[in-house]
């Protein structure tokens, strides 16, 4: 019987090279560690994962680019015979967004003076059977309820500099966007266009004090122009009208924070020469597009044997020390007791 022979691949459970071919399942090649005994996927696949690296970024990018769960399960059985399930892209989803949103909140933008904010409403949480109102004053439906989403972008990079999830459109709203913004920017706009809601007077003033100018205006206003920030509300409506409805503003702040990775980091634009926001803000993002995300690398945790593993020693309970009573405690009888000893 001849040896089997090891292949240049590394176990993904113990990172052992001591690994040979174990046959293949619906054309996926399988390996088998003679370490630790592990059956796992080729090196395009994640631990404990059936689908390839690639698989999992095309369903990231067409979740953001404005497709459904059930319509990206459709793509994939229709391309690839992939019977996946709705909720295994969105695990996948929630998963790899987190990676990408903890890695850019590490870079700061190099950012024009010129900021353009607005608002726009976005729906959330269905009304269940029952309810006999809608707790948002600002409601448009019987049937849900609506949320202010707030945003401001800077007019040279078309960079997102920030956004905000309210149920108000009151100063102290508009002043929290600003610091927002102004945090993630790390500088001080000259000029902050907006349109004539009251808040945006007063809480550019709190936040900028007199070193920002605020100019309202309108979508329509040539000299104060908001249509930069007015198409960036079509896209982000373009793709949660598809959503239906948003669970509620949890899941409204997860999804956000994932889509304007998206839209900074990933969604080059035509009017930027087909760069992205960030490339146009000087960031070195190190993901260019999902696919890096999901090609991280993972910790790898070697595998004891249970034979090799130490033995832990059980701890010690300290017994509680015991009265000792004397032999020489005289004996009480019933003449003593008679007597009154």
């Amino acid at each position: 019987m001849t040896e089997q022979t090891f292949i240049r691949e590394h176990c993904k459970v113990c990172d052992s090279s001591h690994v040979i071919k174990y046959g293949k399942y619906k054309d996926t090649q399988y390996y088998l560690c003679k370490d630790c005994g592990r059956r796992f996927a080729s090196a395009d696949r994640i631990p404990k994962m059936h689908n390839t690296t690639r698989t999992v970024a095309d369903a990231l990018n067409m979740y953001y680019e404005g497709m459904s769960l059930a319509e990206i399960r459709r793509n994939l059985i229709q391309q690839d015979s992939n019977y996946i399930s709705r909720i295994t892209a969105y695990n996948w989803v929630e998963r790899f967004t987190d990676l990408a949103v903890k890695e850019a909140d590490k870079y700061h933008p190099k950012v024009g003076d010129v900021w353009i904010a607005d608002e726009t409403y976005v729906r959330v949480d269905r009304r269940k059977k029952g309810d006999e109102k809608v707790d948002n004053p600002y409601t448009k439906s019987k049937k849900a309820k609506w949320v202010i989403f707030w945003d401001i972008i800077d007019a040279k990079t078309r960079f997102l500099l920030a956004s905000h999830i309210t149920t108000t459109r009151g100063t102290k709203d508009a002043q929290a966007l600003m610091e927002k913004a102004a945090r993630r920017a790390n500088k001080v706009p000259r000029i902050v266009y907006t349109d004539k809601l009251a808040a945006y007077l007063d809480g550019i003033e709190l936040t900028f004090g007199a070193d920002s100018e605020h100019r309202p205006g309108g979508p329509f206003d040539v000299e104060n122009n908001t249509n930069l920030i007015e198409r960036f509300h079509g896209t982000i409506k373009e793709r949660t009208k598809v959503m239906r409805a948003l669970k509620n503003r949890t899941t409204l702040g997860r999804f956000t924070d994932g889509w304007l990775v998206h839209y900074n980091y990933f969604r080059p634009h035509i009017s930027l020469k087909d760069k992205t926001p960030a490339e146009a803000a000087g960031i070195k993002f190190p993901f260019r597009n999902w696919k890096d995300v999901v090609e991280q690398p993972y910790e790898k945790t070697a595998r004891i044997p249970i034979r090799c593993r130490p033995v832990q020693a059980k701890p010690t309970i300290s017994e509680p020390k015991m009265l000792r009573i004397s032999s020489k405690v005289p004996r009480i009888t019933s003449k003593a007791v008679r007597l009154g000893k």
